[in-house]
């Protein structure tokens, strides 16, 4: 019996081709107006074989995309958010496009594009914590099926720390950790999610009737006045708040969307590797604990300071 050989690759799809994948699964035009989602660099007729998936366009990141022979590094966070009027590599940011175009890797950000279509940034939120079925928790203008943010109700509730614990499990460990405000105990069913900095929807969680609200990067003056109105007069102490790492919060969605490419680019007949990134681009290394000495401040399930870890 003859040795089957591997059949050849099929033909590398332009990095218009995969732009125009792009455009399917999460179109620009569901992009925030101050939002600057898009190609950064490369060249429309360069072949791509390999794809990175990454939050951040930082150095190590770029070094990685570089190292491993990538065609293309597909990040969610912009690096060009606000204009400059320089790219001159004696910065950090112009220090990056010389990296990228030097190595013909190109770059495209999917950001708030990302966040508000289907299987976005907040759905994978959604399902980590536990949420099957959801709606936007602010709808796109143009199309009230997507938009910002999603709630939805678990199927069965569970106590605030139960979620909080399910959410930490998901998420990649940051020094950040995951912060809640609430009683551990109570039970919650309603949920509102927002991935990344989501301390603008507040309104919109309430409206929503969400038990506990689920985002990242919250600021004091916003989460102590959300925590003041919910504990005020007539309130029921809810929502709660569950506070994640921004970088992990949105980390979520960076399988599901090379999962997707992939598939879509296959379904066109074209076989490119697509991975995700392992560096972690939190910008914080570690953190000190308190001594536990007031419980309130503490995990409740933590044992006391002195006690096994």
């Amino acid at each position: 019996m003859s040795e089957q050989s591997t059949p050849p690759p099929g033909p590398a799809p332009s990095l218009t081709e995969v732009l125009g994948t792009v455009e399917q699964l999460w179109p620009l035009h569901l992009q925030e107006p101050w939002d600057a989602s898009g190609l950064v660099t490369g060249r429309p007729d360069q072949p791509v074989r390999r794809i990175l998936f990454a939050v951040d366009p930082v150095a190590d990141v770029v070094a990685e995309a570089v190292s491993t022979g990538a065609d293309l590094l597909v990040t969610h966070h912009p690096l060009l958010l606000r204009g400059v009027t320089s790219v001159a590599a004696d910065g950090f940011k112009g220090a990056v496009v010389h990296e990228l175009i030097e190595h013909r890797c190109a770059l495209l950000a999917c950001h708030t594009n990302a966040d508000s279509a289907p299987d976005g940034v907040s759905d994978a939120v959604a399902r980590a914590a536990g949420l099957t079925t959801t709606t936007p928790l602010v709808p796109h203008p143009a199309d009230p099926a997507v938009g910002i943010g999603r709630v939805g109700d678990l199927a069965q509730p569970v106590p605030l720390r139960e979620l909080a614990r399910r959410l930490a499990d998901a998420v990649p460990p940051t020094a950040h950790g995951v912060r809640v405000a609430g009683d551990p105990d109570a039970l919650v069913r309603r949920v509102a999610v927002c991935g990344g900095a989501g301390d603008s929807l507040f309104d919109a969680v309430r409206a929503a009737g969400a038990d506990v609200y689920v985002t990242a990067d919250l600021r004091h003056h916003p989460a102590s006045e959300a925590r003041e109105a919910a504990v005020g007069p007539g309130a029921d102490g809810t929502p709660y708040l569950v506070d994640l790492s921004h970088f992990a919060s949105e980390w979520l969605w960076l399988p599901v969307g090379a999962a997707a490419l992939r598939d879509a680019l296959a379904a066109r007949g074209h076989d490119v590797q697509v991975e995700v990134s392992e560096r972690r681009s939190d910008p914080w290394d570690f953190r000190i604990d308190h001594p536990v000495r007031d419980r309130s401040v503490a995990d409740p399930a933590a044992p006391t300071a002195g006690g096994p870890r």
